[in-house]
């Protein structure tokens, strides 16, 4: 035979009983994928809620609205994200923010709370769909810790000496009519709060007589709305209003003499120990001469 010659069959080609071995590989190569999909399923689930979770704890959350006391702004039913990773570096609300809060001091009180079926208590808990179970507000912040706040009837809100322009309240509505406030002075590490829908929010106003004087903590604060993502044909953001960036809006003032600070207990302990030293000055002098009385008698 010639060097280079082959036999009668190329080495190349493929056997009936090798294509037999190749499919079966496939086929159990196929199962074997298939079954390892349904068991990191359970694991890319949870993975998936872990980060949903975090994701409303540190970041953002979505909140139905179920009122209209932010009417034009927010309407009923709309569903807005709130930033919650901010607050966790130390940020505080500005003026002009909308931002959601827990209920400070029952102002909730009497309200119907729906309830939920398991798959909204589960999916709302993963923050996929906004609860119906947690006692939340949402208004606007009109004044921040240290200003000086007041609205008389048939006056425009006035936040440190500075007369607010609010387009954005709602049609037909007056700033205070029907509750005029102030002046006053909101306690630092609180904030003061108003609807939209001046005649029909019961805001900071309405409280004043609760424990909190109508100020809200801004412990209580979960966040800044920022963006209606619900429904689409409503998608707009919630920018700040140029009221509030108008020149000296920042510079507070002194705190009024009938704030509710003016009235504290740090007042009338200075006012104590004011009354006490004026008192005390005519017995020292009466009890000075008597010792020098009994020095010269001697």
């Amino acid at each position: 035979m010639a060097v280079g010659a082959r036999s009668g069959r190329d080495e190349g080609e493929e056997r009936p009983e090798d294509a037999v071995t190749h499919e079966t590989d496939e086929a159990a190569a196929e199962e074997k994928q298939h079954r390892s999909f349904w068991k990191e399923l359970p694991l890319l689930i949870g993975i998936a809620l872990v980060l949903a979770l975090l994701i409303k704890t540190f970041l953002v959350q979505a909140f139905s609205i179920p009122s209209d006391s932010m009417q034009n702004t927010l309407q009923r039913g709309d569903r807005v994200l709130v930033d919650k990773l901010t607050p966790w570096f130390g940020s505080e609300p500005e003026r002009g923010e909308v931002v959601v809060f827990h209920d400070p001091a029952q102002w909730l009180a009497g309200e119907a709370t729906p309830e939920p079926n398991v798959v909204q208590k589960v999916l709302s808990w993963i923050g996929l769909m906004p609860s119906a179970e947690e006692k939340d507000l949402i208004k606007r912040t009109i004044a921040i810790g240290g200003d000086t706040v007041e609205c008389k009837q048939g006056g425009p809100v006035i936040v440190n000496g500075k007369p607010l322009d609010e387009p954005y309240i709602f049609p037909g509505n007056t700033p205070c009519d029907d509750k005029p406030f102030g002046p006053l002075t909101v306690p630092k590490g609180k904030i003061w709060v108003m609807g939209d829908h001046r005649q029909d929010s019961q805001d900071s106003r309405y409280h004043m007589q609760d424990s909190t004087q109508g100020f809200v903590p801004v412990d209580d604060v979960v966040g800044r709305a920022v963006v209606i993502a619900w429904p689409v044909t409503r998608w707009a953001t919630l920018p700040i209003p140029d009221t509030f960036d108008q020149k000296g809006i920042d510079k507070q003032l002194p705190a009024p003499l009938h704030s509710p600070q003016a009235s504290g207990p740090g007042v009338a302990d200075v006012n104590s120990a004011a009354l006490g030293l004026v008192g005390a000055v005519p017995l020292v002098l009466w009890r000075r001469r008597r010792l020098t009385k009994g020095s010269t008698a001697r």
